[in-house]
């Protein structure tokens, strides 16, 4: 009888510890306004013609309210983009071809606000690579860490002469103050929190430091937050992207996360897929 007391002070007390992935997260899928219309094949040029359509795509951005912080992934186009003032910030080619659609409401810390949350409140900003469309507004967040592989940080302030004429690396988005921010450098997975719920994911391939984010959900379910590891479906259809710092590494970060969608039975929510984002965009995920 004795025994059988200690092993149920034991089992109790095993059953009192949290289980990975308890913690409580919300998670919400927000866009910096959209891009477009052009055809697919101006992102996607592998795809033949007679599959090719015009796309109006979205820029993911993403609110992690987790118990300890809140978490902005991806910070989207510059706020100097809004309301037609794309060619005082930008590139005039990208101004051009993408059609930025922003208005000032669309900036990320007008998106806090709709959710009841301010700049002065993110503790962490994870940003999946250093392209215009994602680190655009990271000053806004002097007091975050700032999270970003430490190729990406170096491939954002010395990009490589190849990928300097395209523009689609602005030095005025991470400049001045950005400097001294105060970064997490990673160099590979992470465990967020230190619970499993939120973990960075190291997808190189679209760029030298690219990262996506899983995300578990109190109820069970796996989110994987691909950025621009996976543009679009088509992507997964054996239709590579057509800016890719490694086709190689691009291919297995692909490959790593079909294999995280199979084994955990989670979703894939793309970066720029319009039809994804019209119907599951806009929401918080529980």
């Amino acid at each position: 009888m004795r025994k059988l007391g200690i092993a149920a002070v034991l089992l109790g007390m095993l059953c009192m510890v949290p289980s990975t992935g308890s913690a409580q997260v919300k998670v919400y899928w927000t866009t910096s306004g959209m891009f477009g219309p052009f055809n697919i094949q101006g992102l996607i040029p592998s795809i033949p013609k007679e599959k090719a359509r015009d796309i109006t795509i979205p820029i993911s951005m993403w609110v992690i309210d987790h118990p300890k912080g809140l978490v902005v992934f991806d910070t989207g186009n510059n706020a100097a983009v809004s309301d037609g003032g794309c060619k005082s910030h930008w590139a005039a080619g990208n101004c051009d071809f993408l059609k930025p659609n922003q208005k000032r409401d669309d900036v990320i810390d007008m998106q806090l606000k709709k959710l009841g949350y301010s700049t002065d409140k993110v503790k962490a900003v994870v940003t999946s690579h250093a392209h215009l469309d994602h680190i655009g507004n990271i000053k806004l967040f002097p007091k975050a860490i700032h999270v970003i592989q430490k190729k990406e940080l170096y491939q954002a302030w010395w990009p490589e002469k190849f990928q300097r004429e395209g523009g689609v690396f602005v030095m005025a988005d991470f400049d001045g103050p950005a400097r001294d921010f105060n970064y997490l450098e990673l160099e590979g997975d992470y465990d967020l929190f230190g619970d499993g719920t939120v973990t960075v994911l190291s997808t190189p391939g679209h760029t030298l430091g690219h990262q996506s984010l899983r995300v578990k959900l109190g109820g069970g379910q796996t989110l994987v937050l691909s950025q621009d590891a996976i543009w679009m479906k088509e992507n997964l259809e054996g239709y590579p992207a057509g800016l890719n710092y490694s086709v190689k590494d691009y291919n297995n970060s692909i490959s790593k996360l079909k294999m995280i969608r199979d084994l955990e039975n989670a979703e894939i929510f793309f970066a720029h897929d319009q039809d994804q984002f019209a119907a599951k965009g806009g929401k918080w995920y529980r």
